[in-house]
């Protein structure tokens, strides 16, 4: 497959040191509702890249679950690839793709955990079968086939109650929430021939930076 032709020529807007919001969190607020409002297929998507000590990545889909003045949540399991590596080191990055509208929020910053109350609140308010889900997967381990992932969900079905099932599951001791504190926070806008807009806030004290940077 020739995939040297395989272009789009954006042009639905720009973005200019005016538009944006004084703090990066109102902006990134403002972006989301307009996805949400554009019908983005699920508009918090992100990617989150962590990496080892040695500086080894990856990354990976989730949702985001929360996003405040102190910075962005999302929720896994603790024991996951993800995890560990952010056990050992703290400094993630996440990205928004926002495809519809031409634009893209890419995120620098330190995860934190979040405190059990948080995490305990989030996850009752979860479908029941994905809180059974969370017990029956220990995410990022090998398992052998899809039927021993099926017998193990089926083992938590029996154990808890089926999905609908009415006692209340239980936290798994290894799941749990992380708070992104950002660094930085870049908003791109696709513009004609390739002329993107980038404009990053980078923290700085108690407030927040503005650069241009060129496409």
């Amino acid at each position: 497959m020739d995939l040297s032709g395989l272009r789009e020529e954006y042009g639905r807007g720009g973005l200019d040191l005016p538009d944006l919001a004084d703090d990066p969190i109102e902006m990134f607020e403002r972006w989301l509702e307009q996805a949400v409002a554009a019908g983005v297929h699920e508009p918090n998507a992100m990617v989150v890249a962590t990496a080892t000590p040695e500086g080894r990545p990856s990354s990976r889909m989730v949702l985001l679950k929360g996003v405040g003045p102190d910075g962005f949540v999302f929720f896994t399991n603790h024991a996951s690839r993800k995890g560990e590596e952010l056990a050992a080191n703290a400094q993630c990055a996440l990205l928004f793709p926002w495809h519809p509208l031409e634009r893209q929020v890419r995120v620098e910053g330190t995860a934190g955990l979040l405190d059990a109350a948080r995490v305990e609140t989030y996850f009752h308010s979860r479908p029941r079968g994905a809180q059974l889900g969370a017990w029956a997967s220990a995410q990022s381990r090998p398992v052998g086939s899809r039927a021993e992932l099926a017998a193990t969900y089926a083992a938590m079905e029996e154990r808890f109650g089926a999905d609908d099932g009415d006692g209340e599951v239980p936290v798994p001791p290894d799941w749990g929430g992380y708070l992104v504190v950002p660094e930085v926070v870049e908003f791109w806008q696709g513009r004609r021939s390739r002329m993107h807009d980038r404009l990053v806030y980078r923290r700085s004290g108690a407030g927040w930076d503005v650069v241009r940077l060129a496409p």
